[in-house]
C-alpha cells in the first residue's frame, strides 16, 4: 500500500474536499424536489442536469487548487487519471433516490494516491450530514468521531444493499445466500448505507456491479470508523477492484458473509 500524504497535507486536501462538499451541496439542495429534466444514459441509470453542474463545481475548485492533480468522474471526462494524485468523484450517488424525492443520496468525493483511496468524503446535503474519512485517522460525522458497533454473529446483522437486482448469475445466487442467514436485509440507501454503518446502526452493506466513483470516498470513512470494507476475495479496494464490495462493522461478520459470498 503506498504510504499516505504527511498530516498536514492530508489536512489541506480535506479542506478541499468540505469546499467541493459545500459547492455541490447547494446546487443539490435548491435542485432537490424540484421539476427536472431527466436523461438516461448509454447504461440505462439516470442523470440530470444538477448531476453535471454539481461535478462541474466540484471540479473547477480542485483544478485551482491543485492543477496537477488528476479527476476522475462519473459525468465528465477523465482529466490527468494517471497522476499520482487523482480526485475520484460522484456528485449524486443515488440519482434515483434524488429524483423521487427520498434525501438518501450523497455526494462521493475521494483522493487517491496511486491509486488506493487516502480520503473520503460522503455529503448528504438535505440532512445536513457529512461523514469525513482521512487514511489512519479517526472517522467523523459532523465533526464528532463516528463508530461501528459490534455484531456478535452474521445471524444477528443488518444488511444493505441499493438494490437485489444488482446482483448478476451467480452473483445473485450468492447475495440471496447471504440474505438468508443475516437478520434483515433492507435495501435503496446507497452510499448512505455506508455512513450509517460507519456510525454504528447497522451492520454489513454488500453490493456489486460498482464502479471507482462508487466506492473510493467509503474506504477511508469505513476504515476510520473501525469497520473493514474489501472486495468479495477480500482485497482492498482500489482504482482497479472489479465492483464487488463488502463492508462491516465487525471483523467476524465480514469473514462469515465472505465465505458465503465465493463466487467462482
Amino acid at each position: 500500500m503506498p504510504e499516505s500524504p504527511a498530516p498536514r497535507a492530508l489536512e489541506t486536501y480535506l479542506r478541499l474536499a468540505d469546499r467541493c462538499a459545500d459547492a455541490a451541496g447547494d446546487i443539490l439542495a435548491r435542485a432537490f424536489r424540484t421539476p427536472l429534466e431527466i436523461e438516461t444514459k448509454d447504461d440505462a441509470s439516470p442523470v440530470t442536469g444538477a448531476d453535471r453542474e454539481a461535478e462541474t463545481a466540484m471540479r473547477t475548485l480542485i483544478a485551482e487548487a491543485f492543477p496537477e492533480h488528476g479527476i476522475v468522474g462519473e459525468e465528465l471526462a477523465d482529466v490527468n487519471a494517471g497522476a499520482e494524485f487523482a480526485w475520484v468523484l460522484d456528485p449524486i450517488d443515488g440519482t434515483k433516490s434524488f429524483i423521487t424525492g427520498k434525501p438518501l443520496f450523497g455526494t462521493l468525493i475521494a483522493l487517491t494516491r496511486t491509486g488506493a483511496p487516502v480520503l473520503g468524503v460522503i455529503d448528504q446535503p438535505i440532512l445536513h450530514e457529512r461523514w469525513r474519512g482521512l487514511r489512519g485517522a479517526p472517522t467523523t460525522l459532523n465533526g464528532a468521531p463516528a463508530r461501528v458497533r459490534r455484531c456478535g454473529a452474521l445471524g444477528e446483522a443488518f444488511l444493505y444493499a441499493t438494490s437485489p437486482h444488482m446482483f448478476r448469475d451467480a452473483e445473485a445466487n450468492a447475495f440471496e445466500l447471504l440474505r438468508r442467514h443475516v437478520r434483515h436485509a433492507l435495501y435503496g440507501a446507497d452510499c448512505y448505507a455506508y455512513g450509517l454503518l460507519a456510525s454504528g446502526h447497522t451492520d454489513l452493506v454488500v453490493e456489486a456491479d460498482l464502479k471507482p466513483y462508487d466506492y473510493l470516498a467509503l474506504v477511508p470513512i469505513v476504515e476510520g470508523a473501525g469497520g473493514i470494507i474489501t472486495d468479495w476475495e477480500g482485497r482492498p479496494l482500489t482504482l482497479d477492484s472489479g465492483g464487488r464490495v463488502i463492508a462491516a462493522g465487525d471483523p467476524a461478520v465480514h469473514a462469515q458473509a465472505l465465505e458465503l459470498l465465493h463466487v467462482t
